[in-house]
């Protein structure tokens, strides 16, 4: 804790991106509640659900490579201050779907919601290494997530309250948090050197032109560190069991316990805790693990976390199946702290913008088609058989890491872009 309140002292550029991230994503579970929760009120159907978080991935999918090839080539402060102002507009249409009670509005804003998101989410990410020092990568690194676990726990608790109030004040706030962040983001100021410009060669006239060459440059540079690869197939094994979790959390407060939003609100509230946990767990293990160490912990983590998973949906008491829905997300979290502080270490900047947005689009396009799936199968089966095969196939990401592991598949890379000496490396060597 020490580390974190230094960080924000010391910090004025990570102060004020942190405090953009606190009011932004609490406003972002506001939306996530009510957007949902009016879905149901609506048309009582589980699908129109699944269409929601469809209409959210498509646009996440289809705008990640622009996004990633911009962020390389432009200032990403300047691009993520301009994708905060368009969501502040799009937020506050989701209270044209209250006024109008009709469905396919959701549809709509959450899609286009999703188009300027990408810019900004995959923007953070590459900014982090820019705005912190070597020696405070980790910490700012795992601050920044856990705080995206506290507002999880925060937003949706609170979430469930305000939707009860009116679904119009989850959205107005939503829609202010966006000016909030876009606010924060402006008071950055630029580093010594190229400033929030990433470090790039010249762009020849072809690659002005045909920007997919540009992509794809990336994607080979993804190919050629096994660890960085290795990373972002983690993230889709995950999605192929999470992009179902994201209905059946709905499902699960609605109709299986039947505790309305704020059955939702609470689910996603634990969820929230667990991941809170975890990271405060993977801050403490990230400076005390060896690179192999880092290995075996992601193996273990992955099985806990589907196998917790698949112990939440059988539950029958609901207080039981939040404490096996917060050892699931706990699990994860370990994971995703620790994964993400050896990519910032790694990654060129040059590329940075195009590895996160290529993760986010990896991502968004396995729980599209985790979503599509549930989403069909819940007209067959009910939200526990469904919950089973979820946590199952997500606990079998752990198979290809482990097996890459064991058979020398994933050596530790060099650390890119910083310098190493501002890095605590305990057990194995760099390189």
């Amino acid at each position: 804790m020490r580390q974190f309140l230094n960080l924000l002292r010391q910090n004025r550029n990570y102060r004020y991106t942190w405090m953009g991230q606190v009011v932004s994503e609490i406003g972002d579970h506001f939306n996530n509640i009510a957007v949902f929760s009016l879905a149901m009120a609506l048309t009582h159907s589980g699908l129109v659900v699944t269409g929601i978080m469809l209409s959210r991935a498509v646009p996440a999918v289809a705008m990640g490579p622009l996004a990633g090839v911009l962020l390389d080539r432009f200032d990403r402060k300047q691009i993520m201050i301009a994708s905060d102002l368009v969501r502040a507009v799009v937020a506050l249409g989701f209270i044209l779907a209250v006024v109008r009670q009709e469905s396919w509005l959701l549809y709509l804003f959450s899609a286009l919601l999703m188009i300027a998101s990408p810019f900004f989410t995959a923007g953070r990410s590459a900014i982090l290494p820019t705005i912190a020092s070597p020696e405070e990568l980790h910490a700012a690194n795992s601050l920044t997530q856990t705080t995206q676990w506290t507002t999880l726990t925060v937003g949706t608790f609170l979430g469930a309250t305000v939707v009860a109030i009116g679904y119009k004040w989850a959205f107005a706030f939503n829609a202010l948090s966006f000016v909030f962040s876009a606010w924060a983001i402006w008071k950055l100021r630029a580093p010594k050197g190229r400033g929030f410009l990433p470090e790039r060669k010249d762009l020849t006239e072809a690659e002005v032109v045909r920007p997919w060459h540009e992509y794809r440059e990336g994607l080979r540079y993804m190919r050629s560190v096994p660890l960085v690869l290795a990373i972002a197939l983690l993230s889709v094994g995950w999605a192929t069991g999470g992009g179902a979790a994201q209905i059946l959390f709905t499902l699960f407060g609605e109709v299986v316990f039947n505790r309305g939003a704020a059955g939702i609100g609470i689910i996603w509230g634990c969820a929230g805790l667990g991941l809170l946990l975890g990271g405060g767990l993977a801050t403490w293990l990230g400076k005390r693990l060896s690179f192999n160490g880092y290995k075996l912990a992601v193996f273990i983590d992955y099985i806990v976390h589907g196998s917790a998973y698949v112990l939440f949906s059988q539950m029958g008491r609901f207080e039981l199946a939040l404490v096996f829905i917060m050892l699931s997300r706990a699990s994860i979290a370990v994971n995703s702290v620790m994964n993400y502080s050896y990519l910032l270490r790694t990654v060129s900047d040059q590329y940075r913008g195009r590895v996160f947005a290529t993760m986010e689009t990896l991502t968004w396009a396995m729980m599209m088609l985790s979503l599509m799936g549930a989403g069909i199968a819940s007209t067959h089966f009910g939200p526990r058989t469904i919950g089973a095969v979820a946590g199952l196939l997500s606990s079998t990401t752990a198979i290809f890491w482990g097996w890459a592991n064991w058979t020398g598949r994933l050596p530790q890379p060099e650390f890119a872009g910083i310098e190493a000496k501002g890095l605590e490396v305990h057990g194995d060597p760099v390189g």
